[in-house]
């Protein structure tokens, strides 16, 4: 299940690439269109930030701006840095140990194959899409 912060972290990134005006977002501004509290807002923002994803800028004319252009952003790596890794199974995870299992599991081919579409989906959408609605 996507969480609340991965939503509300796509949101952010959506009201920032139809906001893009080379100045940076005030956090009252984002949080106020977006109808999210500006405490748990500075929670996604921080997790945004040090992801690379966007640049803060404190003080007067402060704010946040995207890092990269909108068709530049991937939807499951927004996704995956707020909620960590998409596998629906432990054993799909990245790095996970081997399962004892694994040669006589009769469901890790439907593993397999639903982690597969989930990661295509959510990695062939970009931000841009998302705004134009073109995906």
């Amino acid at each position: 299940m996507i969480s609340t912060k991965a939503r509300y972290a796509l949101r952010v990134m959506i009201d920032l690439a139809q906001h893009q005006e080379d100045k940076y977002i005030p956090l009252k501004e984002i949080a106020a269109r977006q109808e999210i509290s500006e405490k748990y807002l500075e929670i996604i923002l921080k997790l945004l930030v040090s992801g690379k994803m966007l640049t803060g800028l404190r003080g007067k004319g402060g704010g946040y701006m995207l890092t990269r252009t909108p068709k530049e952003y991937i939807v499951g790596e927004i996704i995956e840095l707020t909620d960590g890794p998409l596998a629906p199974v432990a054993c799909l995870m990245p790095r996970a140990e081997a399962c004892p299992r694994k040669d006589g599991c009769i469901t890790l081919p439907l593993w397999q194959k639903y982690d597969a579409l989930v990661h295509d989906f959510f990695y062939s959408i970009t931000l841009e899409d998302l705004v134009t609605g073109n995906y």
